[in-house]
């Protein structure tokens, strides 16, 4: 499972010219998963961009996650992030889980995001969205599981 959080001061996300999700303060996340991923990457994801500490203290210094900011989640799937572009100029999406596996894991990550008690707007699985951001920092984090989860 992949995300790309970027800490934002505001983002929304428009389906057919009307606003699905809209965040304040806190991360924009947008969310690829794998043929290969289970519930467990899932969690594990949610619990680490729900306590990044990617937010400024009194010190300027990044040190504060989602709760201490009153921060809150704007999800959005995005399967191509498993874009593989090795090979001409078209990507290949074949790295990326079929629909409704995907969907699964991506409402399941959205419930473990929720249950970790942090408010989380999201898109439409499938769904043509125009996504507006405004990224603070800039901050944009890459979050791979494949990554985070391998045993040394």
């Amino acid at each position: 499972m992949k995300a790309v959080l970027q800490r934002v001061t505001h983002a929304t996300v428009t389906i057919d010219g009307k606003i699905s999700g809209e965040i304040g303060t806190g991360f924009l996340v947008l969310l690829g998963v794998a043929p290969e991923d289970t519930e467990k990457e899932a969690l594990y994801l949610a619990q680490k961009c729900v306590g990044l500490r990617v937010f400024e203290d009194e010190n300027e210094k990044m040190n504060l996650a989602l709760a201490d900011v009153g921060g809150k989640l704007l999800v959005v799937s995005q399967f191509t992030l498993y874009a593989d572009c090795r090979k001409g100029k078209r990507p290949n999406f074949t790295k990326a889980a079929k629909g409704e596996q995907a969907n699964a894991l991506y409402e399941y990550f959205v419930s473990c995001c929720r249950g970790l008690g942090v408010e989380t707007q999201t898109g439409e699985f499938g769904a043509d969205m125009k996504v507006e951001l405004l990224n603070d920092g800039p901050v944009t984090i890459l979050l791979d599981t494949d990554e985070l989860m391998r045993k040394k």
